[in-house]
């Protein structure tokens, strides 16, 4: 067995040294506990010396680890004797971050175990430090997989109920705890009311069912792309009727996306009529800064025809801004 590596298992890292005398000095094999390759360095003077510390390289770097650990180093004679570390807890980057000096007089064979109490990654732009062990993020997303099944059981097969929505053709059947969470409006809608069949029941009959229905796959968080995309601009208007901030910030990023010279125009006018400063901004810089105003000449006519009187003074102002003529 090679002297200088270092078994791991869960969070324990042990190294054994087979013969380590006085004034010696003995590096590691890496290591990999959570996203990180280790080493233990061990060098013996008057006192023994134990350093922990990361690989260097840009994971380390730009992710450095907060480690909470513990320390043991034990001979391996028939004595067994150990000395034992505080609980230490630091953000370690380089080999001077932690040294473990022990007054011992241990020699010979050498057992060094590293036992991470926690591990955390270190952002380095600051912030909140976040898990470095791999089966928390697995444990949420498990978590999340499974109430995102049970909502959208709930959703298909009407389990409990309380609420029907009348569309534009057709009945639908919701919850009105999820509304509720979801929409100012909609709890205001769903409030109890002495008559409870009248509480029970929502007129949204400007959307038809399939475009309802996609609007409640997104309150329950069991959308499919496919249909987010076919019903976008409808989903739009209701995440402006009934508030919905996060489907309304989503839509304009999804129609800033795939903007181009067919729809920009269109685009401007949804802009304006919900209040998108992004997308806004999107079609005027795509009109003016690129020039595709020349590729769209033919339809500003009828643009201008149909358009709000304070969204022409505002592309005109964009003119004599931005665009320079070439």
């Amino acid at each position: 067995m090679s002297d200088s590596r270092v078994d791991t298992i869960a969070r324990l890292a042990q190294w054994k040294i087979d013969n380590f005398g006085p004034c010696s000095y003995k590096k590691s094999d890496p290591f990999k506990v959570g996203i990180w390759n280790w080493y233990l360095s061990i060098e013996k003077n008057r006192y023994l010396y134990i350093h922990l510390f990361p690989e260097p390289s840009r994971v380390s770097k730009e992710n450095p680890p907060v480690a909470k650990f513990i320390l043991r180093v034990s001979n391996a004679s028939s004595s067994r004797k150990f000395s034992v570390s505080p609980v230490h807890e630091k953000v370690l980057r380089t080999y001077d971050d932690f040294v473990w000096s022990v007054d011992t007089t241990f020699v010979g064979r050498i057992i060094i175990d590293v036992e991470f109490l926690d591990l955390k990654i270190s952002p380095l732009n600051g912030g909140e430090a976040s898990s470095a062990w791999t089966c928390d993020g697995k444990l949420q997303s498990i978590a999340e997989q499974s109430t995102l099944g049970c909502l959208s059981r709930m959703l298909d097969k009407a389990i409990h109920a309380d609420l029907t929505i009348i569309t534009a053709d057709g009945n639908l059947r919701a919850h009105k705890a999820i509304l509720s969470a979801s929409s100012p409006v909609f709890q205001s809608m769903c409030r109890h009311d002495p008559n409870e069949e009248e509480s029970s029941t929502i007129h949204i009959e400007d959307m038809s069912p399939e475009s309802c229905m996609a609007l409640l796959s997104y309150l329950y968080g069991t959308i499919k792309l496919e249909d987010f995309w076919k019903h976008r601009l409808t989903l739009l208007g209701a995440a402006n009727k009934y508030d919905i901030g996060s489907l309304k910030d989503v839509c304009e990023e999804s129609l800033i996306e795939d903007l181009n010279s067919s729809n920009v125009l269109e685009r401007l006018n949804e802009a304006w009529l919900y209040q998108l400063h992004k997308l806004k901004k999107a079609c005027l810089t795509f009109l003016f800064e690129f020039g595709k105003i020349y590729d769209v000449r033919e339809d500003m006519n009828r643009f201008f025809q149909h358009a709000d009187r304070e969204l022409m003074q505002e592309i005109f102002q964009e003119v004599l801004t931005i665009w320079k003529p070439i």
